[in-house]
């Protein structure tokens, strides 16, 4: 008898964690997850390590430490944020080892104040990418018009990219050019193409969120049908445009000179409407070369009872593209719902930013140093 997670793994789909802390680190939960339920990589985003700090996690001698040392709370948070990602990246060694590569990652975000950015967050990407010194890092950078610029550069420098926050067709085609020119940049200065890896995070379940509450204004017939319906079909063309995308022949010369192709990863899998089966988002986006990034509770859904079919994802695109014709016969402006989806994200990805930076700051103080 194999689980659920076995047979998910078994499809081609790499299963991550969405979460991280200090705790998981030193207690072996994450080499637990390795071993019982096939967790091959690691993502964290400035709200992770906002709950994780404020909930303690054991980082009260870490924050004690830099207290006596002085340091401030962006400076602390740089420090915690590198550490656990370095400590986390050791773990996943020998994952990334056994798969040349692909998987066995552990992503760290550049700040969110920098989406709008681009120097700051090549630069930052940078440092991020130096100071935890392991091959098998990921730097998420946001896929914000900023960010574009700075997925190429980054690239461009042989640095791996997690690139997060897409919700559109169309800004998922400019990521990927953005990937594409890297590697073109990348080979010209001589960088080793294999050695570089690049995951397109693509956001689910809050386009359901954003989708379903105009739904229910609008409260038709034809509305009530499309219900929940538009997350999975969009990623669903997303994995279509993906297929384009790097048969093409651009792609498939940077193949051929060792490149890697950019996975789509679905991330926001965690069911947030508790009428839906809390396994939705991974049953119905099983497909081969696929990152699926899920929240703790959801992995454990899926591995008690997610029942796990073949490819779910590339016979369906016909389906997929009626479900997003039927969103716009309803009156539902779909390109409004993705740029409202991309402003939302990075705006809350910079208020739990804030958060994490007074929680850092208040333990500091608590612990008697600056602020």
């Amino acid at each position: 008898m194999t689980t659920p997670t076995q047979q998910l793994s078994a499809q081609g789909v790499s299963i991550w964690l969405d979460d991280l802390s200090r705790k998981r680190i030193t207690t072996g939960n994450l080499a637990d997850l390795i071993v019982n339920r096939n967790v091959v990589g690691v993502t964290t985003n400035p709200t992770i390590f906002a709950n994780a700090v404020s909930h303690g996690e054991g980082y009260q001698d870490r924050v004690a430490e830099l207290a006596a040392a002085g340091a401030n709370a962006d400076d602390a948070i740089f420090q915690i944020t590198t550490t656990d990602v370095r400590d986390a990246c050791d773990i996943f060694r020998p994952v990334y080892d056994a798969t040349a590569g692909r998987d066995g990652r552990v992503s760290i975000e550049v700040s969110p104040e920098l989406a709008h950015d681009t120097q700051a967050t090549i630069d930052q990407a940078a440092q991020l990418w130096n100071t935890v010194d392991r091959p098998n890092a990921y730097i998420k950078i946001p896929a914000t018009k900023a960010g574009l610029s700075a997925i190429t550069e980054t690239i461009a420098a042989g640095i791996s990219v997690n690139v997060t926050l897409i919700f559109s067709l169309a800004r998922y085609a400019e990521v990927i050019d953005a990937y594409l020119t890297g590697l073109e940049k990348a080979k010209a200065a001589g960088h080793d193409l294999s050695q570089i890896h690049s995951v397109a995070s693509f956001f689910v379940s809050r386009v359901d969120t954003e989708v379903d509450k105009r739904l229910a204004s609008i409260d038709t017939d034809a509305s009530a049908a499309l219900k929940s319906k538009a997350g999975i079909a969009n990623a669903r063309l997303a994995y279509e445009l993906y297929e384009k995308e790097f048969s093409s022949d651009r792609a498939k010369a940077l193949v051929d000179a060792g490149a890697n192709t950019q996975r789509p990863l679905w991330a926001s899998t965690g069911v947030k409407d508790p009428s839906l089966p809390d396994t939705l988002y991974v049953t119905e986006l099983t497909a081969p070369g696929t990152v699926n990034t899920m929240p703790e509770k959801t992995l454990e859904a899926v591995f008690d009872h997610g029942v796990i079919g073949g490819d779910a994802v590339t016979g369906a695109y016909a389906d997929a593209h009626a479900v997003i014709d039927g969103l716009a016969s309803v009156g539902i402006d779909f390109d409004d719902v993705t740029q409202v989806l991309e402003d939302e994200g990075v705006e809350k990805f910079i208020t739990s930013w804030h958060e994490l930076q007074e929680t850092v700051a208040q333990a500091l103080a608590s612990a008697g140093g600056a602020r």
